[in-house]
This record gives structure tokens, C-alpha cells and sequence, in this order.
């Protein structure tokens, strides 16, 4: 059952009524720059051959998920700042929040393989060629994927399930969790304590797996006798570290707090920086600073060049 609820009502930022067409422009700019930005880092790795290699194929993965990861989202939100038509239908609404969160969750891990391939590289070097192998890297893609697939189902089930029979306003610009759970006139403490149970087995052991990379990485970097080396070491991993840090501590402000303590107000911005500050810094981090991807970058704009002329 789902309580009698056909639809939800999506607020949106209804309550800054006056700026709806000055967000709608900068979430718009944002959009097409996150879209523009992920999908040439995908397309450049795609096309050279150069950047087959371990870390470059974890970013082409990186920017798949974060084309449809913000692709989820913001359509729909510039929809409603441009229509101010905000009605979604109830499968509408949990078919969102399951795919928000099957690629949120595939994010984390995948982000998780690329600091054991930083580990690898740095503290194993020898052996980076047989333990980053393209058998290995497709496991790790495809084992990111997969539980990022198979973990919301339970949540999403549960959550379908709830009764809903107050307010069918969602007081958010997305079907959340937490929004949700809210708006529940039934007992939500198996939905929250699934919750708890799948954030600390997959988010907070990604994240302890990351950090047992880093302390890894950083001691092994310690050890290089030239400040140059260290440099160029560091240097290899700065850009994910960049990431890595930008998602936990926004996901971090966001959800781990006990859902009665959920402020429409102030999380509604925490989530929007959530959903966009990741997709359209990564793929700036990682190619603006980096030769090779610049090299292959040209040739790629080349190569079209002489396409296009040849037609």
C-alpha cells in the first residue's frame, strides 16, 4: 500500500519566489556546464587510446555517472523553476529517489576503487601492471555498479510502502529520503535503522577504505628523499583527493544527522551543492592541471577537424 497517494507536490524553492528566474539561469549555466565538462572528459578517453589506462577508465566511469547522477535532478528542477508546474506522480517520485541513490552509492565506491588504484601506484609500483590489470579494473567498475544497483531496493521498497495521509507536499526540489520520511504518518524507525545499517556498511566503509589508502599514500610519499619527487607523487592523486574530500564533507552536512533534525530551510542548499558541486568540478580537477589528458584532448579536436573537413 502507499496510503492513498497518487502524486507529491515538489516545493522547489517556492519560498525565494523573487529570485525563481535568476536561479533558474545560474542551475541552467551549471547543468550544461557539468554536462559539456563530463562529456569530453568521456569522449577524449574514449577516442585515444593513450588514456586507456587504469585511473583515466575509472574517470570515464566517474563522468557517466555524473552526467546522469545530475541528469536525475536538475531537468526536472529547472522544469519546475520554469513552469511552476511541480506535480510528480508517486512512482514518478521513488523511481527519482532510486536512481538518485543507486548512482550516489555507485559514486562513493567507485571513488573507493580509484583511491586503491592511487594506493597501487604509489606504494606498489612493481606490481601496478598485475594488480591493475584491465581484468581488475573491470571488476572493480563492475562490482561498484552493481552494489550501487542492488543496495537502494530495500530503502525504495520500504519507503513505497509508507502511509502517507497528511501533506503530500515534499518540502525539497527532489524526492529525498529524508523529505519523505517526514511526511510519513507511519512509523518510519525500519526505514531509518535500514538506513543507518546500509550508510555505515557501504558510505562509511568507502570511506574507511579511502582514508586507509590516503594514510598509506601519504606515508609512502613521506618517504621520498627529493621534494621533487614527493611533488610528483602527490601530484598524481591531489585531483581525487580533491573529489573525495568535495563528496564526504557536503554528504556529510547533508545526512548524517537523525531525520527529526532535518531543516527544509537549510538542507534544500546543502543538497543542491550536493548534487551539483561534484558532477561539475570533476571532471575541472582532474584535466585542467593535466598534461596528458590536454594532449589528448588536442589531438582529439584535431582529429574531428580533419573529419569534418574530409566531409
Amino acid at each position: 500500500m502507499k496510503g492513498n497517494v497518487s502524486g507529491f507536490i515538489i516545493q522547489g524553492f517556492s519560498d525565494i519566489s523573487e529570485f525563481q528566474i535568476s536561479l533558474f539561469v545560474l542551475i541552467l549555466i551549471i547543468y550544461l556546464f557539468t554536462l559539456l565538462g563530463n562529456l569530453i572528459t568521456f569522449l577524449v578517453i574514449s577516442w585515444d587510446p593513450h588514456l586507456h589506462t587504469p585511473m583515466y577508465i575509472f574517470l570515464q566511469n566517474l563522468s557517466i555517472i555524473d552526467i546522469f547522477f545530475t541528469s536525475t535532478i536538475l531537468p526536472n528542477l529547472l522544469h519546475i523553476l520554469f513552469t511552476q508546474q511541480n506535480n510528480v506522480s508517486f512512482w514518478g517520485c521513488m523511481t527519482q529517489m532510486y536512481v538518485f541513490m543507486f548512482l550516489a552509492n555507485s559514486e562513493y565506491l567507485l571513488l573507493t576503487a580509484m583511491s586503491y588504484d592511487r594506493y597501487v601506484a604509489i606504494c606498489d609500483p612493481l606490481h601496478y601492471i598485475t594488480r591493475m590489470s584491465r581484468k581488475h579494473c573491470s571488476w572493480l567498475i563492475n562490482a561498484a555498479f552493481t552494489i550501487g544497483f542492488v543496495d537502494p531496493v530495500g530503502l525504495t521498497v520500504l519507503i513505497s510502502k509508507l502511509s502517507y495521509c497528511a501533506s503530500h507536499v515534499i518540502d525539497h526540489f527532489f524526492c529525498d529520503i529524508t523529505p519523505l520520511l517526514n511526511l510519513s504518518c507511519s512509523s518510519t524507525f525500519i526505514v531509518e535503522l535500514l538506513m543507518y545499517i546500509e550508510g555505515t556498511l557501504l558510505t562509511f566503509n568507502s570511506f574507511l577504505l579511502t582514508l586507509i589508502s590516503y594514510i598509506f599514500i601519504i606515508s609512502a610519499i613521506l618517504k621520498i628523499q627529493s621534494s621533487e619527487g614527493r611533488q610528483k607523487a602527490f601530484s598524481t592523486c591531489a585531483s581525487h583527493l580533491t573529489c573525495v574530500i568535495t563528496l564526504y564533507m557536503t554528504a556529510i552536512c547533508l545526512y548524517v544527522k537523525p531525520s527529526k533534525s532535518y531543516s527544509p530551510e537549510r538542507d534544500k542548499y546543502f543538497s543542491l551543492l550536493y548534487v551539483v558541486l561534484g558532477p561539475v568540478l570533476n571532471p575541472l580537477v582532474y584535466t585542467l592541471k593535466n598534461r596528458e589528458f590536454k594532449s589528448s584532448f588536442i589531438r582529439t579536436r584535431q582529429r574531428i577537424k580533419f573529419i569534418l573537413h574530409q566531409y
